[in-house]
């Protein structure tokens, strides 16, 4: 199909020049978005930080709870909030990097003690620990805060994620009693070696396992309604319980409870998605059931809220499965039966195989890739990543092949997911850190703006690699949810399209180019005398021959129509 017969893209779009760095001049581009590319969660570039290392925009709540304890190295609160998080929103820092989601850490309230293990006295800087389901931990923000959050995201044209746990409380403490045998267990520990020694069971020593595979009806924790009284919301936390289990007639099972609580946010706020904690150690229907109610209040915070609506997409949910791979397709290996987590409200899975793929050269990731995208999950998803918070062997812990991480996950069909510092060489081995503290440093912001230089590679050169890789993606929904097609092998090129009803989108990319004059053929996907945008270099081309033909001192080539 030629494209005399596509849909053009007809909005203008500022990005990066090729003017050369200073000593610490990383250049910007305007962000003038095309408004008439879809978003796609199959296309997302998301961005994922860890809420209390990102940026301190509130050093007034950085002490809560009398959590003066001295922590090892990395293991405590360090003051990052959501105050920093709006704040780098407004200066178009994310807009810049084309992110179209933000994934933070979990904000409810966190255990008001310390644990001291092996690693170390460790506070719940992390968001994982929680206490109290229903109320946002004040490390992290306010309601107004979260309401601004998502209000200044969805300005940008960016979702948030929400990231859930269901699986378990936080740990015991002097401060944090365990909850009451009806809603937690405390053993066994989980082997991994079948379903049940993976599912029904404590991820690990003195974390209270939530009895999600209970129906039986269960009485609120003591110490859960004695807070509630204190904090003077009782009576109302029990109305709204009241009108929620007469509404949905369901058992008041402890995992019922935990559905409103974590649906409350979506009603609430405007959240976009749920990134589904521990998901594999959960029975896999009751992602169902959170994922019909978390429809019925994302509906219905459109319904009071259409000013603030960015799209027709269905409330999103993306689940980490450890273990699971693209190449396992639908299915899950538990060592006794598969599961198919897809078959359960779940629209896309966290891709662990991501960072090994890495390794491969181009054509053998995106065509694998493409294939599977394309046939054995048609209609499903996948999220890329490179680094993450619990991952010890990311793909490029040393920071040595940035330029070549970032090419490999924003060109990848799937969705990418951008480890906050990913894009800025943040150092993932820290000194005197146990554990996976050395992957969770403070976001190197004086770094940044110095333009450091790291194992050869300055920082503002990395950071607009990436920024013209997802801007690209951001403006062309083929990248990450387009058919791939090799072009040609040696110079390598590819084409990717992607149709919807009367929509349609094409790009071909070039990479491991020579720099200077270079031509790509492209006349498979754009005719003669289309006037094509490398967004690479910023230089306009227009199609001879079949071919493209342009002079830039790079060795990437981004082209489609702007």
């Amino acid at each position: 199909m030629k494209t005399g017969n596509y849909l053009i893209l007809c909005a203008v779009i500022g990005f990066i020049g090729l003017g050369i760095l200073g000593s610490c001049n990383i250049s910007k581009g305007s962000q003038l978005k095309n408004k008439d590319a879809p978003f796609l969660w199959e296309n997302a570039n998301i961005y994922f930080l860890l809420t209390d290392r990102f940026s301190n925009g509130d050093p007034t709540n950085d002490v809560n709870y009398d959590r003066t304890g001295q922590p090892a190295k990395l293991r405590g609160f360090e003051g990052g909030d959501m105050k920093g998080v709006i704040k780098k929103i407004e200066e178009g820092y994310f807009d810049e990097l084309g992110i179209t989601a933000l994934w933070l850490t979990p904000y409810f309230e966190q255990i008001h003690g310390s644990t001291d293990e092996s690693t170390g006295m460790t506070y719940g800087y992390h968001g994982y620990w929680i206490k109290d389901w229903t109320s946002i931990d004040p490390n992290f923000g306010t309601e107004e805060d979260l309401i601004k959050l998502v209000e200044t995201a969805h300005r940008h044209g960016i979702r948030i994620v929400m990231d859930v746990i269901m699986n378990h409380t936080g740990p015991v403490t002097e401060k944090d009693p365990v909850w009451p045998e009806e809603w937690v267990r405390t053993s066994p520990r989980c082997t991994y070696q079948d379903y049940k020694t993976t599912v029904t069971c404590t991820l690990v020593e003195n974390l209270p396992d939530i009895r999600t595979e209970s129906n039986d009806p269960a009485e609120l924790p003591p110490s859960l309604m004695e807070k509630w009284e204190q904090e003077g919301r009782l009576d109302k936390e029990m109305a709204e319980l009241d009108s929620f289990f007469e509404r949905t007639g369901y058992p008041r099972a402890p995992r019922f409870y935990i559905i409103k609580w974590l649906t409350d946010f979506i009603r609430k706020y405007g959240i976009d998605g749920y990134r589904l904690d521990t998901a594999k150690h959960i029975e896999e229907g009751i992602w169902g059931e959170l994922d019909k109610e978390a429809r019925i209040a994302f509906l219905e915070w459109k319904n009071q809220h259409p000013d603030m609506v960015l799209d027709e997409n269905d409330f999103y949910m993306v689940a980490e499965v450890y273990g699971y791979g693209i190449q396992s397709g639908r299915n899950y290996w538990f060592g006794d039966r598969n599961v198919d987590f897809f078959d359960h409200g779940i629209h896309s899975m966290i891709n662990f195989d991501f960072k090994n793929s890495a390794t491969q050269d181009y054509e053998t990731l995106f065509s694998l890739y493409s294939d599977k995208l394309y046939n054995e999950l048609k209609g499903k998803g996948v999220l890329n990543y490179l680094t993450s918070h619990d991952d010890g062997e990311p793909f490029d812990k040393e920071r040595t092949k940035p330029l070549e991480a970032g090419t490999k996950l924003l060109l990848a069909p799937g969705a990418s997911q951008i480890y906050y510092g990913d894009e800025s060489c943040r150092e993932l081995i820290i000194p005197g850190t146990m554990g996976d503290a050395t992957l969770r440093g403070v976001m190197n912001w004086e770094e940044i703006e110095n333009n450091t230089t790291r194992n050869g590679f300055s920082i503002g050169q990395v950071m607009n690699h990436y920024r013209k890789l997802g801007q690209f993606r951001r403006e062309h929904p083929s990248v990450g949810a387009g058919q791939h097609q090799m072009q040609t092998l040696s110079p390598y090129t590819f084409s990717r399209s992607f149709n919807s009803g009367d929509y349609s989108d094409h790009v071909v990319v070039g990479l491991d180019l020579e720099p200077g004059e270079k031509s790509l053929t492209v006349g498979d996907v754009f005719e003669d005398g289309t006037r094509l945008y490398d967004y690479y270099s910023s230089t306009y081309v227009v199609v001879r021959h079949g071919k493209a033909t342009l002079s830039t001192p790079d060795e990437i080539v981004l082209l489609g129509m702007k």
